[in-house]
């Protein structure tokens, strides 16, 4: 049975992984035994579909009708292959611009960064499959419907997405405190993809080793951070004013 964004029930929610459904997580009843969930917990596995298990109370809420102890809530967008995104994209347009972001967890960040994407010409965003914001409801909101109209990929890691972007010939630019380059002293016109970190860790170190430039936005007031969203809107901009020079 499917109502919203959820799927009830352990064969529906298997059907649904078969099916290809984009989804979010999956919650499962505490102490949830049977060959059924024998079935389903390494489909999990093997798709890379986050879950956890809750108390049956939990369910009950999400749930109006029979769960039999599983709950999957799915993405109402499906997400595009990251490899076939960048082929296309790189083949069809001369300088890309992509936004790749490393475990931003806000769903509400997330829409805001994916209304100001679609505003500025951005070709596709990449996500982490696990442990990055799902699209829910209020992303939907938040984003203005945008999530909609950009394309959105999911990868396990985000280390291959930066090694492929790069032997696309897409240079690949992190937005972080950790340097004194600024990003008004990068070219942006150029093939391009820009990350932006976690609202709280920021970019992981792992990523920060292999991109091509590392770059800051200039602050002059005490609070050493923007808030994500507004700071992958100053990057944007910037890209797009550079391109219409």
């Amino acid at each position: 049975m499917k109502k919203q964004n959820f799927v009830y029930g352990i064969r529906a929610v298997i059907e649904a992984i078969h099916a290809g459904e984009s989804i979010n997580k999956v919650f499962v009843q505490k102490g949830l035994r049977g060959d059924l969930f024998r079935e389903l917990e390494p489909l999990l596995k093997k798709n890379n579909i986050g879950f956890s298990f809750v108390p049956v109370t939990k369910l009950n809420r999400l749930a109006q009708g029979n769960h039999q102890g599983v709950i999957a809530d799915v993405s109402p967008i499906s997400f595009h292959v990251f490899e076939e995104l960048v082929d296309k994209v790189c083949a069809e347009k001369e300088n890309p611009l992509f936004l790749l972001l490393d475990r931003v967890s806000d769903v509400r960040n997330f829409g805001a960064i994916i209304r100001t994407a679609e505003c500025t010409g951005v070709d596709g965003i990449v996500v982490l499959s696990s442990g990055s914001a799902p699209v829910t409801a209020d992303t939907v909101k938040t984003s203005a419907g945008a999530v909609f109209k950009i394309p959105i990929a999911k990868v396990i890691h985000m280390k291959d997405a930066v090694y492929y972007l790069q032997a696309s010939g897409v240079e690949v630019v992190a937005a972080t405190e950790k340097t004194s380059q600024t990003l008004y002293d990068l070219d942006l016109k150029k093939s391009l993809a820009i990350v932006m970190g976690a609202e709280d860790k920021g970019i992981s170190p792992a990523l920060l080793k292999i991109v091509d430039h590392l770059a800051q936005i200039p602050m002059a007031g005490d609070i050493a951070s923007l808030n994500v969203s507004v700071a992958c809107a100053v990057f944007l901009y910037e890209a797009v004013r550079q391109r219409r020079i």
